[in-house]
């Protein structure tokens, strides 16, 4: 004859047979990173850092010292407020033109950077809580990578299609086969991960 099991007995058998999911191993953020990365040099004009990001479909460029260390980022966001102000007739006196202005005038010089090896959460905490729309990617000083927003919707679509799968029949297979529910992110273009000329 069966037993009731009291319910208290039944709660901490519960307990004891409910294992925590496991999350996703680690996943260094050069896994996900573009590489080589477009950057400029620190006296680059803006008309020119405005014409390299419009000929590789970028938004970010790491800016580089003379030793060719990172020292800033500019954004497209930067070249537009200062297009802007030269629409309105703002530009300091002492410049030819906006355009002329290097970025070093218009860059963010205290730019934050992720480690090769981090973790990808790890630079996606850093991004969401700074509203970074990229991180270069930083070895010894040097620029190595950038992760963008971009990288990670990459990163994201393929983590779904590894992790997160339904059942799906396949023609002649009759054990049918696992549909991820979405297609394979598209292979980048090439020139978006070419160096800049020097």
């Amino acid at each position: 004859m069966k037993q009731d099991v009291p319910m208290s007995t039944r709660a901490r058998r519960a307990v004891v047979d409910h294992v925590p999911p496991a999350w996703i191993a680690a996943m260094p953020v050069e896994r996900w990173m573009r590489r080589p990365v477009v950057t400029i040099r620190v006296d680059t004009s803006v008309r020119e850092a405005v014409k390299l990001m419009r000929e590789r479909g970028i938004r970010h460029l790491p800016v580089l010292d003379g030793d060719g260390r990172l020292i800033g980022i500019v954004t497209d966001r930067d070249l537009r407020h200062v297009i802007f102000d030269v629409a309105l007739g703002r530009v300091a006196e002492d410049s030819e033109g906006g355009d002329d202005v290097p970025v070093r005038e218009v860059m963010t010089w205290g730019v934050v950077t992720v480690a090769p090896t981090a973790d990808l959460r790890a630079a996606i905490a850093v991004m969401r809580e700074r509203r970074l729309g990229a991180l270069p990617v930083v070895e010894g000083g040097h620029v190595v990578g950038i992760l963008t927003e971009r990288d990670l919707l990459d990163a994201l679509q393929v983590l779904l299609r590894e992790r997160v799968v339904r059942p799906s029949a396949a023609k002649g297979e009759p054990g049918g086969t696992y549909d991820a529910g979405m297609e394979s992110p598209p292979n980048r273009d090439p020139w978006h991960n070419s160096a800049a000329p020097d």
